[in-house]
């Protein structure tokens, strides 16, 4: 605990630093805020009584006396999907070179949650908050604008241009994964992915979709096994119901909607003896760090996640320091990244 001269245990104040380096408490300020304008000496002098005393400046009075604090906020969907954390990242190195820091919040993909992180944010007057939402389209976040919060929505987008948005095309995603599977001759494929309600999970399908109907192959054969998550469980649990298939149904490419899904199928295939890609290949989306690390390095769908993270801070810093700002809706295109699990 910082202590003062008197031995109280109490935190030092700004007024224990005056009298104990023999300066008013205006050169404290100074040497605090603006030391520039503090001679050396004296900015040497004040310092050192900072470090005997154990003086922590209080940084919530002062951004408080301010109206502004010194922070970012970022509600992510899924914090146990190291896509998000990836995405953080970024937006972490765009807050430290502003000098901000930024505050994380998981929602969990549940919209009472994400609500209560949203206004939470808002009550500590952040500069701007970051969030992937649960629905786009809510009209929670449209509220949460008017009153004068800055917001960027991000892997996320939202019809019209009242906010930035900073997403990934989805549907090209799905595209790029069926056409390398069926470059590489698979005629019977299924995708593995849910819950429906996530944008990002239609759009990757009807990729998907896109790609296999312009390869003029059966819709019958591209088969879908909708989980109610984007999880290693529902992909472990997806692998089983496509094993108990009759062999003559049973794909020979799987493409998930995320890397998780497609690590928990891997998983499965690998457990019950199915060599991959041989018997079966599998494509996964994201391209988190774990993909190439499998036992067998999965090929994937990259975003890039980090990049992702630096666009959306800056548009959301630039939104603070301008409100009459043009809102971007800016769009990364995707790349395949192909590895053993579907090249052999």
């Amino acid at each position: 605990m910082p202590h003062s001269r008197d031995g109280s245990g109490r935190s030092a104040s700004v007024k224990d630093v005056a009298q104990l380096a023999g300066v008013s408490l205006g050169t404290v300020s100074n040497v605090l805020n603006r030391p520039e304008r503090v001679s050396a000496d004296t900015r040497t002098r004040v310092e050192k009584a900072m470090a005997d005393l154990g003086f922590v400046r209080n940084e919530s009075a002062r951004q408080l006396r301010a109206g502004r604090s010194r922070t970012i906020g970022y509600v992510m969907l899924d914090a146990t999907n190291p896509f998000f954390t990836d995405v953080a990242q970024g937006m972490e190195h765009v807050a430290e070179d502003r000098d901000l820091s930024l505050f994380l919040c998981n929602s969990d993909n549940r919209a009472t949650r994400e609500a209560a992180h949203l206004a939470h944010l808002q009550e500590q007057r952040v500069q701007g908050i970051l969030v992937t939402p649960v629905d786009p389209d809510s009209p929670a976040l449209a509220d949460l604008a008017s009153r004068g919060t800055p917001l960027v929505i991000v892997d996320r987008t939202r019809p019209g241009a009242a906010f930035c948005t900073v997403s990934v095309d989805d549907v090209l995603g799905g595209r790029l994964a069926v056409e390398h599977l069926v470059d590489r001759g698979h005629r019977r494929v299924a995708f593995v992915g849910g819950p429906d309600s996530l944008g990002q999970v239609r759009e990757r399908l009807e990729g998907a979709r896109q790609a296999w109907r312009e390869a003029g192959l059966p819709d019958a054969d591209l088969v879908v096994v909708p989980t109610v998550a984007l999880s290693v469980a529902e992909g472990r649990a997806a692998g089983e119901r496509l094993a108990g298939l009759p062999a003559r149904r049973r794909p020979t490419a799987v493409f998930c909607a995320n890397d998780l899904v497609a690590l928990g199928l891997l998983q499965q295939a690998t457990s019950a003896g199915v060599r991959v890609p041989d018997e079966l290949a599998i494509v996964g989306f994201d391209d988190i760090d774990f993909a190439a690390a499998a036992a067998v390095p999965l090929t994937s769908v990259r975003q890039p996640r980090a990049e992702l993270g630096r666009t959306a801070a800056r548009l959301l810093l630039a939104e603070a320091d301008d409100p009459l700002h043009a809102h971007e809706q800016v769009v990364f295109e995707p790349e395949l990244v192909a590895r053993r699990s579907t090249l052999g």
